[in-house]
């Protein structure tokens, strides 16, 4: 009986065995056609969206490019017109020069001084019992070049004031951005509580905005009396955030750093060629202390240089060579950012 029991159950598992695989085969080619219809379906969904993640970063990089050839634009632009604005502010005019020292000068009055200067040096030459002549060149040079040696110390002297303060300025302009003030009150923060001249520069900033300019208009209009490349720099950051828009308190903390490092690179460059500038002073210097020691010990034999008109001769054509060599270390030694 139990062997007959096991018999029944053993076929019993043949034919489910059997009829298991006879639905197989018979439903195999259906589920091998689902199986490569949802694979179609999953690559083309995948393929879907490749296209659409291909297709948004083709549209990121043709507006990058956009905006890329947007800045480039302005930049050239801007060089343009920073171009034709230099020419027609005509910066190395000596009425540029003075508004430059950011001194009440005016023409009449610049002319008024070096005449006066130069009657002072004639007067004071005659009565040294300097002869005309001499006397006529010392004049000479206090009217034409004393003067301009001056301005030009002048506007050296506040550029370098300037380019000391404009850092803090623009640290002072991020944090005022950044605490939600728009850039015309960060101008005139630093036009009232800066210090000079960064100050009195951006009063003229705010007195222009008032007038009717721009804010980059009147960034770019600083350029007439302080022309210099960092102002250029300024300007041009202001401008082209107003045209492109961006980030304002950050473009101007990038600059700030900038011209930190610049400074420090000047300061670098200024030590290394220390050395080069000290020999050019004592070369330079050496011919005077030279006559000096000759004419203390033996002046018989200097007189002879001034009294003789040979001797002024000589003279001459020596200036005129200590000349040469002084301009030509001068540019040797000076090196331009």
């Amino acid at each position: 009986m139990f062997g007959l029991d096991a018999n029944i159950l053993l076929i019993v598992a043949l034919v489910a065995v059997s009829a298991g695989a006879v639905s197989y085969a018979l439903l195999f080619s259906r589920i091998e056609t689902e199986n490569k219809t949802s694979a179609r379906i999953s690559r083309v969904k995948s393929a879907e969206s490749d296209l659409s993640k291909v297709k948004a970063a083709r549209d990121r990089v043709q507006e990058l490019s956009k905006r890329r050839k947007s800045v480039q634009d302005s930049l050239k632009d801007l060089e343009k017109k920073q171009e034709e604005r230099s020419k027609k502010m005509g910066d190395g005019s000596l009425k540029s020069r003075l508004a430059q020292t950011g001194l009440p000068l005016t023409m009449p009055r610049f002319y008024m001084m070096s005449g006066a200067l130069g009657v002072f040096a004639l007067v004071a030459a005659l009565l040294a019992g300097i002869p005309l002549i001499a006397a006529a060149g010392a004049a000479f040079v206090a009217v034409i070049g004393l003067p301009r040696w001056i301005v030009a110390f002048l506007v050296k002297r506040r550029q370098k004031q300037f380019l000391t303060e404009f850092p803090n300025a623009l640290d002072v302009m991020v944090r005022s951005i950044k605490s939600g003030l728009p850039l015309n009150d960060a101008l005139r923060l630093i036009a009232a509580d800066g210090q000079e001249p960064v100050k009195a520069e951006f009063r003229r900033v705010v007195e222009s905005q008032q007038v009717g300019l721009s804010i980059p208009e009147a960034c770019v209009r600083m350029m007439q009396t302080m022309p210099l490349p960092e102002v250029n720099f300024f300007a041009i950051v202001i401008t082209i955030q107003s045209q492109a828009g961006g980030n304002l308190s950050e473009a101007l903390g990038n600059l700030a750093k900038v011209l930190r490092e610049r400074k420090k690179m000047k300061a670098k460059v200024q030590a290394l060629s220390m050395e080069a500038k000290a020999s050019a002073v004592i070369i330079g210097a050496l011919p005077f202390i030279v006559a000096l020691l000759v004419y203390l010990t033996s002046p018989e034999y200097m007189t002879i240089l001034f009294t003789d008109p040979r001797g002024h001769m000589i003279m001459l054509f020596s200036a005129i060579w200590m000349s040469i060599g002084i301009f030509v270390m001068r540019n040797m030694i000076n090196f331009d950012f």
